[in-house]
């Protein structure tokens, strides 16, 4: 069982090493397109702490006597295709930043399962620097989903509001 524990643990290592890659790319189209500022640096914020992440990862691979490896990760992949399909929707409207939030979040939510998985199987394989390392992203991408959710309540939503007569 360690063994499969160790390889599914290596594997989606190797999955968010490239999740993070693909959001360092996504993420300055997301910036471009916001209209609110609060949102825009959040998002800039974001994405230095996600260069920060692929940083990270490599350590916890260093940390496990691995190297870095990137296997695709399909649902970055389309979370990423969906969010640009949702800016090419709305980009320019009153919805724009509210898209850019739930698109954002939807990631956030797939990082933080992901982490917090991450996190238990260091913790039970003995891994204590990884389980470290990998715990300070999990609490930052916590901690950007909040800021995402606060600029939706602050202004996105109300902003993207339809009145009906």
């Amino acid at each position: 069982m360690e063994n499969d524990l160790h390889k599914l643990f290596l594997d989606q290592l190797q999955d968010m090493y490239d999740a993070e890659h693909r959001i360092v790319e996504a993420l300055p189209k997301k910036i471009e397109a916001a209209q609110d500022e609060e949102l825009k640096k959040g998002l800039q914020h974001h994405l230095e702490e996600t260069k920060t992440h692929v940083t990270r990862l490599e350590d916890v691979f260093a940390s496990i006597d691995e190297s870095p490896k990137r296997n695709t990760c399909e649902a970055t992949k389309g979370l990423i295709k969906e969010a640009e399909e949702l800016l090419s929707d709305f980009k320019g409207s009153a919805a724009g930043d509210a898209a850019i939030i739930c698109a954002a979040q939807k990631i956030e939510h797939y990082e933080i399962a992901t982490y917090g998985s991450l996190c238990a199987w260091a913790d039970q394989m003995g891994h204590e620097k990884a389980k470290s390392l990998l715990g300070e992203t999990l609490d930052e991408e916590k901690m950007a989903d909040e800021t995402l959710t606060s600029a939706a309540k602050k202004s996105a939503n109300k902003e993207a509001k339809v009145t009906v007569s």
